[in-house]
């Protein structure tokens, strides 16, 4: 940013146009815009292929702490989160808007660093910020909208079949070992933390996916084994995960030893990195890049309902514990 606003100054005092107009010069618009923001409504250019649509909500105080990420990590935690669903469906995300809803008497600089951090994520995409809304409220809330597009038919959650492989790619459980580190008000080790800060999904992860015959895909946001777990009801089958297969960073062994837990149990449950877990009809077809971690079983036919249920286990059984992040 050229110019930083005084930290005295509120967007009360700017006034929402006032803030409207500065934060319309943090978001270049690309080639596909033929309206941007300042209008009623965006008007894109869509050449080829398929649209596909987002939207995800960022709440102060239950997705983020202004006292644990800066207002530039904020807009770059909740700008990825939005482009790794595009991503998460074989495409490349090229428009967003944002809703944001704030107290007056939020300094203007933290929204304008927010502003700035979102558009340096949209960047790594190439995706321009079309438009939004702003409002007052008690505490910060973030609506992000998401448009891309899929060359090719977009993969769902819904086609894995027995036999099928289950592959990862991305950091996985970075985030959460993050998290526990905050949590317990300690600022080390960094990697993780910053990891829990700023993601890092694979942006070229999922259109390869996808182009390489992959049968059904998520992006982990929840947790490992609860977004794993939408493929298994979603497609009607039995996912089998085998805990050997993943592999344990140094930083993440350090903090598991460190809370007195296993360091797979971070991998398995965590969320927020962002990485992008998929089916693949063989392991010839998965990626370089990706990880085979498991395999897709048929529900077997039993008179115990539990068994019958599609679900996810870890080395055959079933997991103990939750999988990941529930909202309610």
């Amino acid at each position: 940013m050229s110019s930083e606003p005084p930290r005295e100054v509120t967007v009360a005092d700017v006034g929402e146009f006032g803030l409207i107009s500065r934060l319309q010069g943090l978001f270049p618009q690309g080639d596909h815009v033929l309206v941007g923001p300042g209008d009623d409504a965006a008007v894109l250019r869509v050449r080829t292929g398929h649209v596909v649509v987002s939207t995800d909500l960022v709440v102060e105080g239950r997705h983020f702490r202004r006292d644990w990420a800066t207002a530039r990590d904020v807009g770059h935690r909740a700008a990825a989160q939005n482009l790794s669903d595009i991503n998460a469906m074989g495409g490349r995300a090229h428009s967003l808007t944002i809703g944001l809803a704030t107290p007056a008497d939020l300094p203007l600089a933290w929204a304008m660093e927010f502003a700035a951090g979102f558009a340096e994520e949209c960047e790594a995409v190439g995706a321009s910020v079309v438009g939004g809304d702003l409002t007052r409220a008690e505490e910060i809330v973030i609506a992000v909208t998401v448009i891309g597009a899929c060359t090719q038919t977009p993969v769902l959650r819904s086609g894995a079949r027995p036999g099928d492989v289950v592959a990862l790619t991305g950091r996985q459980g970075w985030a959460a070992g993050g998290l526990a580190v905050l949590g317990r008000g300690f600022g080390s080790p960094r990697a993780l933390v910053e990891a829990y800060r700023r993601p890092a999904p694979p942006y070229d992860a999922g259109r390869e996916a996808a182009e390489a015959g992959a049968s059904a895909m998520i992006d982990v946001s929840d947790g490992f084994l609860a977004d794993l777990g939408h493929i298994a009801v979603d497609s009607g089958v039995w996912i089998d995960v085998r805990s050997e297969a993943f592999e344990i960073p140094e930083p993440l062994e350090t903090v598991a030893a460190a809370l007195n837990t296993d360091p797979v149990r971070l991998v398995l449950t965590g969320g927020d990195d962002h990485a992008l877990v998929a089916t693949f009809p063989t392991a010839g077809e998965v990626p370089v890049g990706w990880r085979v971690v498991g395999e897709v079983r048929p529900v077997v036919t039993s008179p115990d309902p539990d068994a019958a249920t599609p679900r996810v286990t870890v080395d055959g059984l079933a997991y103990d514990g939750p999988g990941g992040w529930t909202h309610f």
